[in-house]
């Protein structure tokens, strides 16, 4: 289908109503983005206090504010890194910055790809066991699928944290987790609604992409749609389970339907994970969707490097709401440091960054300052 026509006739037309409104950032960005939208929004004090929120998450100066005291680093540790898939750009992300830290701390560390099924993650877990490791991470799957292994591991007295395995950060003991290490998903989920909110100027056609069956990402998802709706002139046009296994295989798909279906009132999707947009880039190029153009797609999580150049670029993404991948890889060998020197877990939970093209960085990754240095300073290296 051809729809680029009436996709730019309704551009040029919101854009000409642009000086009529007044409640986006003032950025080239946010004026594309309000644009689609036009006139009143209906909720003005909703997208008052989204917007205070966008500004304050977009910052990049913010000083490090995680650990600045733990244990000195315990000798000849070795780790196993169970992922759930290393073709999941988030999950890898975390593997370079574990490594990384393992290195700086003097430790070995090998990683297991669990290849994104159940059963494969469960191979990988009992890989891992076999190995005898001194301490086990979780990337990026929920134990209870590994649950006999988790048990296993419990039973062995090998401490294990985890990446993005539960939906709050901290220890757990149902699974028995030292520690989970996540931004708090309620959070992630306000914000890219927020930046939904503030950006459309409270006027939006929204299709939000979740994978229902993980349930961390389902929750995910249902808060970013609760968020959404507390503004009148927010519509989401649908709510769409594509299961990240499939991301590849369905989203071309998927996303030719929708334009089919909504065609301009589709003007924002809010996803996940960043992943959905890395497959949908072609089907919206054939479908006449200018890049940089409606429908402008929000990432809840991870932001990889490929996320972070699609939005420096305009390549079909808009923003994302990043882990700090690396320095996450860090905190996690921090935390199994502080667990093999009996101490409890540092507490320390990510706070939200909105990454978009006016704040992305040259290295196409998004990570607090100064982090490194801590971590350094605490482990004696």
């Amino acid at each position: 289908m051809n729809n680029s026509a009436p996709r730019l006739l309704l551009a040029a037309g919101a854009i000409m109503a642009l000086g009529l409104t007044a409640c986006t950032s003032g950025s080239a960005e946010s004026a594309a983005a309000g644009a689609t939208a036009g006139g009143d929004s209906g909720c003005s004090d909703v997208v008052a206090t989204a917007q205070k929120a966008i500004d304050a998450a977009s910052k990049t100066d913010s000083p490090w504010d995680g650990p600045a005291s733990g244990p000195k680093a315990a000798a000849g540790k070795t780790l196993v890194y169970v992922a759930q898939s290393m073709t999941n750009p988030g999950v890898a992300g975390v593997a370079k910055g574990l490594q990384e830290a393992a290195a700086t701390i003097g430790w070995n560390v090998k990683v297991i790809d669990g290849l994104g099924t159940p059963a494969g993650i469960q191979s990988a877990f009992s890989q891992a066991l076999t190995t005898k490791p001194d301490g086990i991470v979780i990337g990026g799957f929920d134990p209870k699928t590994t649950a006999a292994q988790v048990s296993e591991a419990n039973s062995a007295k090998i401490p294990l944290v985890a990446w993005q395995a539960l939906s709050t950060p901290g220890p757990s003991t149902d699974p028995l987790l030292f520690t989970n290490i996540t931004t708090k998903v309620e959070d992630v989920a306000k914000i890219s609604a927020d930046f939904v909110i503030a950006k459309s100027n409270g006027k939006a056609g929204v299709v939000i992409f979740t994978d229902s069956s993980i349930p961390f990402a389902e929750g995910k998802s249902q808060m970013i749609r609760k968020e959404l709706e507390t503004c009148s002139g927010i519509k989401v046009l649908e709510y769409d389970n594509v299961p990240l296994s499939d991301v590849s295989a369905r989203m071309p798909q998927e996303v030719s339907s929708l334009l089919s279906k909504h065609n301009e009132a589709w003007t924002y999707s809010v996803a996940i994970n960043d992943v959905y947009y890395e497959n949908a880039t072609a089907a919206l190029r054939a479908g006449g969707v200018k890049a940089g153009g409606a429908p402008f797609n929000v990432g809840a999580g991870d932001g990889d490097s490929s996320a972070l150049q699609r939005i420096k670029t305009g390549e079909y993404q808009t923003a994302t709401v990043p882990s700090p991948l690396k320095s996450e890889g860090w905190q996690l060998v921090d935390e199994l440091n502080r667990a093999f020197n009996n101490q409890p877990a540092s507490g320390y939970v990510p706070q939200v960054h909105v990454s978009t093209k006016e704040n992305t960085t040259a290295t196409d990754a998004w990570d607090p300052e100064g982090y490194q240095d801590a971590y350094r300073k605490i482990w004696g290296k």
